[in-house]
């Protein structure tokens, strides 16, 4: 087997940040089936993925811009680790340690992906790695006491891992000296057309879930855990995206889409566990997910209109998909819901697979 990391390479781009002069470094990694991953230190942000397609061509599957100022400027957390707590907090009101705490809101009084500067803001420490069958990159990023309202100084980091097996591995690790709230995911859009000017109406989902949650019309959680069955939500077997995002629907109608959580587990156990399969039709990219989280949200970009992309694409409602793995939104307003509370000194983890393949 070739060295998977032999040309795993690190590159540096000069841009200012918004609040200093510092370099934004881009990190490639290559592995021996010329698979490559390129990731940024704002916001953690994977920037580009090059995976085979069926006919041994490569094919840029994710959604990015251009420049960092485009990162910076992004309101759509493109590619970036999100967090503190990423999707919603209704009321932004948290007592933890009999202490009580807000966090940043919305308008329309929910607190959102971390706040109004969250992880996809951030410019992180990076430090790559390789060996022999793998190669890779370490985020790390410390958030302080009280940032955008969470308790405790949280201390993060990030590694994404790239393997000679086309695999894709996010690894998150976290410790605050507060009790605190966390829930990280990974906002990369996907398109397995290598074609976001496509829409992913043809992509064909499954889901390993029976159960998803409705949410209100500010797209927060209602706390019911409803069964898919008989709805536009039932992805247990393959189903093409696009099959019924138009019915006439008033969750579809609520989100202008699917933008909800199904759930992997009610009661959350830290284990691996398969999550979703996409495959694309004309160029047959297989995607496989896997996670220790209790949930993956479905995300197919209802609200992607005009944004200027990489190599001046410009995006658009369904140009692509993001099946972001993370604990239920508003788990702090429903008791039922597994809990998102870290506890001063203990240790977070998860893990999230993206494997892919083609059609045989």
């Amino acid at each position: 087997m070739k060295d998977g990391t032999e040309n795993m390479t690190t590159d540096t781009i000069v841009a200012g940040s918004k609040k200093s002069a510092s370099s934004i470094n881009l990190h490639t990694i290559e592995n021996g089936n010329g698979t490559r991953l390129v990731v940024s230190d704002l916001g953690a942000a994977v920037v580009s993925l090059f995976v085979k397609d069926t006919n041994g061509n490569f094919k840029d599957v994710v959604l990015g811009y251009d420049t960092p100022s485009d990162y910076q400027n992004d309101e759509f957390y493109l590619g970036t680790v999100v967090g503190r707590y990423a999707n919603r907090v209704a009321g932004g009101t948290v007592v933890l340690d009999n202490a009580t705490y807000k966090l940043h809101l919305r308008e329309g009084g929910y607190h959102l992906h971390g706040g109004l500067e969250g992880f996809n803001k951030k410019t992180f420490q990076a430090v790559s790695f390789k060996s022999k069958d793998k190669g890779g990159v370490i985020f790390k990023y410390t958030s302080p006491h009280l940032e955008e309202g969470f308790p405790g100084e949280l201390q993060l980091e990030v590694m994404y891992t790239l393997d000679d097996d086309d695999v894709w591995s996010i690894e998150y690790k976290a410790v605050s000296n507060k009790t605190t709230l966390v829930n990280f995911t990974q906002h990369t859009y996907f398109n397995l057309s290598g074609n976001p000017a496509n829409t992913i109406d043809d992509h064909e989902l499954k889901l390993l879930s029976q159960y998803y949650l409705p949410v209100n019309k500010l797209q927060v959680p209602t706390g019911e855990i409803a069964n898919v069955n008989g709805t536009p939500f039932d992805f247990k077997s393959f189903k093409k995206i696009g099959q019924d995002i138009l019915q006439h629907n008033e969750q579809l109608q609520l989100s202008n889409g699917y933008d909800h959580s199904f759930v992997l587990e009610k009661q959350y156990t830290p284990i691996l566990k398969h999550a979703a399969i996409v495959k694309e039709p004309v160029f047959g990219i297989i995607m496989d997910v896997y996670t220790t989280e209790p949930a993956v949200h479905l995300y197919t970009g209802n609200f992607l209109d005009n944004v200027k992309g990489k190599n001046g694409i410009l995006y658009n409602k369904r140009s692509a998909f993001c099946l972001e793995t993370q604990h239920f939104p508003d788990a702090p307003n429903h008791p039922h819901f597994p809990s998102t509370i870290l506890k001063a000194g203990e240790q977070f983890y998860s893990k999230t697979i993206f494997k892919f393949s083609v059609t045989k």
